[in-house]
């Protein structure tokens, strides 16, 4: 493959079978890596998206100041987009993220405000919003009610999964903006409506690294209930365990979110009599490597994972 610019990178990422952890051998389940995106993960996507549609808008201007809340994989996304299109990024953070996406931010040239870390990703929209307001300004792009978040999704990551897996009976990913499950629902409801939609939360007030809970309070301006079929809760240490087990048996080295979302997926599978499914691995490993996820014990890592913001 031969690109004139690493953003010619963003998308068309690979798809791998990891049929070893199906509780069904009537049932393949396969997961695609978004973690293979230049700047690492799903996220890519729509901070090139959410860029050019406000350019396409005339809100964004040259040299203009691009504001967004973020826990670090879309922040990182729009630190590599605005370095290269000659923007001023200011990400506002939990300051319990890891080090590894504050180091990424910073290494891309964003400027960081942090949030307090109790508040979660929820704080962080709240101080994004006070900020746009101070800063009329600058522009929020504000991912949790821009369409061009889940348009990113219906252009790209849908077709893209119908294309390398046509058999495709059930997609699973996790309820965070829910940009991914709702711009991929609407391509399969037009392109192969008898395509399941399954949701990956954490059950109420529990924190799930990568996933939110609706029934927390907050729900984003883009989601639409009538767009998934089903929702499976899944709690943090399934998740940790997941994630083990995805490099442990199947070579595959990714965030912890993507635990959590396969291990919906194993869920599912018990379910059914036969079929496919296809899950999304939001990102890889590297920027969880210093909570210890693969190192340290279980409890540990289960216990850090209550003060540590993964998402």
């Amino acid at each position: 493959m031969k690109v004139e610019s690493v953003l010619d990178l963003i998308g068309s990422t690979p798809m791998v079978g990891i049929h070893e952890l199906s509780p069904n051998p009537n049932v393949k389940i396969y997961l695609k890596l978004e973690g293979q995106n230049p700047a690492g993960s799903i996220k890519d996507r729509i901070a090139l998206a959410l860029i050019t549609d406000a350019e396409k808008r005339g809100v964004l201007k040259p040299g203009g100041t691009v504001l967004e809340s973020s826990s670090g994989n879309t922040g990182i996304g729009l630190a590599m987009v605005c370095r290269l299109r000659g923007y001023r990024l200011v990400v506002v953070v939990a300051d319990n993220v890891t080090k590894e996406r504050i180091d990424l931010l910073k290494s891309f040239g964003a400027e960081i405000i942090f949030s307090p870390g109790k508040l979660g990703s929820n704080g962080a929209i709240v101080r994004a919003k006070e900020l746009s307001a101070n800063n009329p300004e600058w522009v929020l792009l504000y991912q949790y009610g821009n369409e061009a978040n889940s348009l990113a999704h219906e252009e790209t990551t849908g077709p893209e999964i119908l294309e390398d897996c046509p058999e495709i009976d059930i997609f699973v990913a996790g309820l965070g903006t829910s940009g991914t499950l709702m711009g991929v629902s609407r391509f399969f409801r037009k392109a192969k409506p008898e395509v399941k939609i399954v949701a990956v939360e954490p059950p109420t007030g529990e924190s799930v690294t990568g996933l939110r809970s609706l029934d927390d309070g907050f729900i984003p301006e883009i989601f639409d209930a009538e767009l998934i079929d089903r929702k499976i809760m899944i709690r943090s240490q399934e998740s940790l365990e997941m994630t083990r087990e995805l490099l442990n048996t199947c070579g595959i080295f990714v965030g912890v979110s993507t635990g959590a979302v396969v291990a919906g997926a194993v869920k599912q599978a018990q379910q059914m009599d036969s079929g496919t499914i296809v899950v999304i691995s939001p990102d890889s490993g590297w920027k969880y490597l210093s909570a210890g996820v693969w190192t340290d014990s279980l409890d540990d890592v289960v216990s850090t994972s209550e003060t540590i913001n993964f998402w």
